[in-house]
């Protein structure tokens, strides 16, 4: 059986080595993706979209295997956040926050085998499956940084990462978007390892 090796032919993005500010070019990459609002630390809604989005990535794990005889880890969750009529997130005040969750998905993956999918998540578990969707996202040049420790305590890193943009003449051009390396279920708080990524252009 073929395994994919999603992780390390992207380990630039998804398990950057350094703590520091770097310059990237993330090309178009495909995606299953939910829409939602409101603080993800109490939001029903949030839960209910990651629950979607791994029963379908998983499902079409399975698919993609029994059918095309390859294997691949499924990719880790990540969210675009963002707050309406703000050029930031409000950190103080999560219930103004807008965000898609979302999961990679490999090339393998088709737009058919995704509606396969649909129908057998809403079979199988009765998930409002026409939340999601299956989409290209392209965010080209991005500044990004890894924070190491809780979620909660990105602020500081987050304020490194804009003040990198400034000082280097750019600008941001795009949703805040973060990767979350690391299995809250399986590792501790301070151990957390999180991508912190903003698409970027030069300051006209």
């Amino acid at each position: 059986m073929e395994k994919l090796d999603l992780r390390s032919g992207l380990k630039h993005l998804y398990n950057p080595s350094t703590r520091e500010v770097s310059l990237v070019d993330v090309l178009p990459m495909n995606f299953l993706m939910v829409d939602g609002a409101g603080d993800p630390n109490v939001s029903p809604e949030y839960q209910q979209a990651i629950e979607l989005l791994y029963s379908l990535s998983y499902t079409l794990k399975f698919m993609v295997r029994q059918r095309a005889g390859i294997d691949y880890t499924v990719m880790p969750l990540e969210g675009l956040w963002w707050v309406e009529d703000a050029d930031h997130l409000w950190l103080e005040d999560k219930s103004r926050w807008k965000w898609t969750a979302m999961l990679m998905q490999p090339d393998v993956v088709t737009e058919t085998l995704v509606a396969e999918a649909m129908d057998e998540v809403r079979a199988k578990k009765g998930l409002a499956v026409e939340r999601a969707r299956f989409e290209t996202y392209h965010e080209g040049l991005s500044a990004q940084i890894l924070h190491i420790g809780p979620y909660a305590a990105e602020e500081p890193t987050i304020a490194r990462l804009y003040c990198f943009i400034q000082e280097n003449g750019y600008e941001p051009a795009g949703k805040h978007h973060e990767i979350y390396v690391s299995d809250p279920r399986r590792t501790a708080p301070e151990k957390l390892k999180t991508v912190l990524r903003q698409p970027i252009r030069k300051r006209g």
